[in-house]
């Protein structure tokens, strides 16, 4: 269309990262007698690699009966990506299906202060239980 300027697509960048957790605090909330327990979980992370820094998570999970499960989250990372400081937060949905755990998660778009300001990216984790998850970020800067 005419006068119509073409939106730019942001330069992604893909960064690799190493999870470790440092806490993991489950509490059920509701236990039916018939049905899924719903569990509320506090998290503590620390992260290595292209992105280094703590986060702090909350996460709602939904446990079956066949001990599979589907959770949601939120977490802020104070840390560093490419050299630059600040905090972001992502959110998070995924599933434990046997001893495997998998998520998806994007930055909450304005989450992004300091020098992770306007920061955007969509990626996700993979860990078996108990041990420390791979993680990846597609990310860019508005």
């Amino acid at each position: 269309m005419k006068g119509m300027a073409l939106s730019e697509t942001p330069q992604r960048v893909r960064a690799k990262a190493q999870i470790d957790v440092e806490k993991y605090e489950p509490q059920a909330y509701e236990t039916p007698s018939g049905g899924p327990e719903l569990l509320e979980i506090h998290v503590a992370e620390s992260f290595s690699g292209d992105i280094s820094g703590e986060g702090k998570a909350r996460f709602l999970q939904v446990v079956r009966a066949d001990g599979s499960a589907s959770f949601a989250g939120i977490e802020r990372v104070s840390g560093d990506i490419a050299g630059r400081s600040g905090t972001f937060v992502l959110q998070d949905a995924g599933t434990l299906e046997g001893q495997t755990v998998t998520g998806e998660w994007f930055v909450v778009p304005g989450s992004g202060t300091g020098g992770l300001s306007g920061l955007r990216g969509e990626g996700g984790f993979e860990a078996e239980v108990g041990e420390g998850a791979t993680a990846k970020l597609d990310y860019w800067f508005e």
